[in-house]
């Protein structure tokens, strides 16, 4: 009788453990080859496609192969970039048109660069879109702040924020930015006179421009407070493009594995330097002096911290913001220096008018003042011409919150959107 109670036992758990496991490969049918199918039909219908699904790695392999391809050639004496920094992107609209599909793993993507679909998307039905979440390891890489937040915090931290960006505050930072700008050239100078002629790596330079005002301006602290947290980021940013390499596996991130334990480090030794640069501003935080001169990111944040307001924020909310302006400050504007020195060594005339203009506005000695960088019109156009031929972003992704009709189109609930960003090529 014990026997027989215990085969059926046995019996129970087998029976379960089955039914268990053939409900969890339901599910992976489901997700990895119903689903995309799904997807296609749904798109194929409505004159839409793109390279084919292939299952769990959708077309991952192509685009990581483009990418390889095109990264591997010198840059042409031209332009568009879009070959380059898009390659899947100029590759397969010349097949399927200027709106199709791309999978990501078996999560699809619809690509698009109609500007009226776009306007859709970004002003008229913009309710309808949310950001994404990024990549486990370029969330660790950027934080949570205002780059990934959403909704009432999204809101919330952009209010107590905003006021280091008025401009009446950042007038008060040009003399910041001017001294920055002027102990860099002081090498270049002395280098200078040496020679009659002389090459210099303008983007090495930049970045640690970059890295300085950052520090000053956002943090008030020095560069020196600043360059650990740089060279730790520099270090998960290379880890974080070869996540951008793979397919995203669920909870791959959580294994012991060498990048992921590397990951965790870095991560922790931001977060500690991070820490530790939030602790010494609040120490001087008695300094009235602060009061009278610029708002800056972390003031702003460790005033909120010591509210008991609805303004209220946690450290870690602080620390999180400081990751966010340390990742997306430094690359977007030395690249923008950094371009728009190759644009006018490729166009030596706007040199010239913009030479004079500076001389003309700030006279042959001054650094430009809150007062004359308004009116260095010759110049705010070459930026903005630099911007536009070689954006900070190259796309932009947003996801559909409910069922919605986008130019005629039927989009699912939680399709994703790639708008590409690549200048007058795209």
């Amino acid at each position: 009788m014990v026997k027989l109670l215990l085969y059926y036992c046995w019996l129970i758990k087998l029976l379960a453990i089955s039914f268990l496991a053939f409900v969890l490969l339901l599910k992976i049918v489901v997700l990895l080859w119903w689903k995309p199918r799904r997807i296609e039909h749904h798109f194929a219908r409505q004159g839409i496609r793109g390279p084919p699904y292939r299952i769990f790695i959708g077309n991952v392999k192509e685009l990581v192969e483009m990418m390889l391809k095109a990264s591997s050639q010198p840059m042409p004496f031209s332009h568009n970039i879009l070959p380059r920094v898009l390659s899947f992107y100029h590759h397969w609209k010349k097949i399927y048109g200027t709106t199709f599909l791309v999978w990501f793993g078996p999560t699809v993507r619809l690509t698009l660069s109609d500007p009226d679909l776009i306007q859709e998307i970004f002003t008229s039905k913009s309710e309808f879109y949310e950001k994404i979440e990024a990549h486990p390891l370029v969330k660790q890489l950027e934080g949570d702040g205002l780059l990934s937040l959403k909704g009432e915090k999204w809101a919330h931290h952009r209010k107590i924020i905003t006021p280091t960006f008025h401009m009446e505050n950042l007038k008060l930072l040009v003399p910041v930015v001017a001294k920055s700008v002027m102990d860099m050239l002081e090498p270049w100078y002395s280098t200078m006179s040496d020679s009659d002629e002389v090459e210099i790596e303008v983007s090495e330079w930049f970045q640690t421009l970059t890295e300085e005002v950052i520090t000053r301006t956002a943090f008030g602290s020095s560069y020196e407070d600043g360059k650990a947290i740089f060279r730790l980021q520099a270090q998960q940013m290379v880890l974080a493009a070869v996540a951008f390499q793979r397919v995203l596996i669920p909870g791959y991130r959580f294994f012991p594995t060498k990048r992921n334990v590397n990951s965790w480090r870095l991560d922790r030794e931001i977060s500690k330097s991070l820490m530790k640069l939030i602790e010494r501003r609040r120490e001087n935080s008695s300094n009235k002096t602060r009061h009278h001169g610029p708002k800056d990111l972390l003031g702003l944040m460790i005033q909120a911290s010591n509210s008991s307001s609805d303004d209220h924020v946690t450290v870690h909310d602080i620390v999180e913001e400081c990751k966010s302006f340390f990742f997306a400050g430094k690359q977007t504007t030395s690249n923008l220096l950094t371009w728009t020195t190759v644009l006018l060594a490729m166009h030596p005339q706007w040199q010239v008018q913009a030479r004079e203009e500076v001389l003309r506005v700030c006279g042959s000695r001054d650094t430009p003042t809150k007062d004359d960088v308004v009116k260095l019109k010759t110049l705010s156009m070459i930026l903005n011409e630099s911007l536009r031929l070689y954006p900070p972003t190259i796309a932009t992704i947003r996801r559909s919150k409910a069922d919605v009709e986008l130019g005629g189109y039927k989009i699912p609930r939680g399709t994703e959107l790639l708008i590409p960003d690549t200048g007058p090529s795209s």
